[in-house]
């Protein structure tokens, strides 16, 4: 083969690589930075470039976007002298590649022993309880540490994530035993709550029936009371506007007086000296002539339906009177009548009764 023409293709070639060399296209949100003779000269942006072949060297990219780092849990040391383990997330931009990549020499690896150091820093202050429950302040301090110390470096810091705080294990258990006391005690609370509560409305529902109760029954009262005077009234104007003789005010009163003998409690019992007056009324009812009634009037009873009246009154006014003479006082005999004696009620009723029949 002809030496020329393998030294034409060897120019092309090297033109070729050459002109590749110096063309360099640069995605959006990446940055490379350029040396000249082992000297800073500028970073390129993205798009298309050119740069001096064999002269310049370009640096590999860096990723101009945020970015999330996830560090491995790390442990630390509370006020209190409890080791816990605390896993952050940190969130970063780089805003000057020229910084990023000579002012640090791994951007990535300080900006996580910063966090731990800072971490330690800021939770050795805390107690347990604090820490647990102070997350928003941990993170701001945290946030305000690494800003300041990576704003030389050309990294902005976003934001600093807890992501867990794991106490030792028996710190675990002692936490659950509180919370689950807690816990219990605010049940055991509601429930004391609910048992008042109930007991109140109970204790209100019983004073309202109790009211309502009271109500009726003094509404059933006073019904009970206005019936009864109306009852009064309406036999008190009977009798005054019937006007009774005493002949049926003595039969009446003869009537009363077998059941007053008959009471098991009896045992002292004094006849009044009206007795004898009613007797003597009684037995000149039924001798003495009725006017006519509307009752009467169509049928006149016959002499022996009288006697037979007249032998069953005097009959009970005898068991009366016997009775009444049989049982005697504790402190002596029993007092029949009052004052002066009084003549025989019987006799009478008998000595009328012959002049009924003659």
């Amino acid at each position: 083969m002809d030496p020329l023409l393998l030294v034409g293709l060897f120019v092309i070639l090297f033109a070729v690589f050459t002109v590749l060399k110096a063309v360099r296209i640069v995605p959006q949100a990446r940055a490379r930075n350029v040396e000249r003779l082992g000297r800073y000269h500028r970073t390129l942006k993205p798009g298309l470039n050119f740069v001096i072949p064999y002269i310049d060297r370009v640096y590999p990219m860096i990723d101009l976007r945020e970015q999330v780092v996830s560090f491995r849990p790390q442990p630390v040391i509370t006020e209190d002298n409890l080791v816990v383990e605390i896993d952050t997330v940190l969130y970063f931009q780089v805003t000057d590649p020229r910084a990023a990549a000579y002012e640090i020499a791994n951007y990535i690896q300080a900006v996580e022993q910063l966090t731990v150091t800072t971490l330690r820093n800021v939770v050795g202050s805390m107690d347990l309880e604090k820490t647990l429950t102070s997350r928003d302040t941990i993170n701001s301090q945290l946030r305000g540490v690494l800003d300041e110390a990576t704003g030389k470096w050309g990294i902005r810091v976003n934001r600093v994530e807890i992501k867990a705080i794991d106490p030792p294990k028996t710190i675990k258990d002692a936490m659950e035993k509180q919370m689950r006391a807690e816990r219990d005690k605010r049940a055991a609370i509601l429930t004391a709550e609910g048992q008042r509560q109930s007991q109140i409305l109970t204790a209100e529902g019983e004073k309202q029936s109790r009211i309502l109760r009271a109500e009726g029954a003094r509404s059933a009262a006073i019904l009970e009371a206005e019936g009864q005077s109306r009852a009064i009234d309406q036999v008190f104007q009977a009798v005054h506007r019937n006007d009774p003789d005493p002949k049926l005010l003595a039969y009446q009163y003869l009537q009363v007086l077998p059941q007053l003998a008959q009471g098991e409690g009896n045992t002292f019992w004094v006849i009044p000296s009206e007795v004898t007056s009613a007797l003597q009324g009684v037995s000149k009812a039924f001798t003495e002539a009725l006017p006519p009634s509307a009752a009467t009037r169509e049928e006149v009873p016959q002499a022996s339906e009288m006697d037979e009246e007249i032998a069953k009154a005097t009959e009970a006014a005898a068991e009366a009177v016997a009775d009444a003479q049989s049982t005697e006082r504790p402190n002596g005999p029993r007092q029949l009548t009052e004052g002066a004696r009084q003549p025989d009620p019987l006799a009478d009723l008998d000595r009328q009764r012959d002049q009924a029949e003659r």
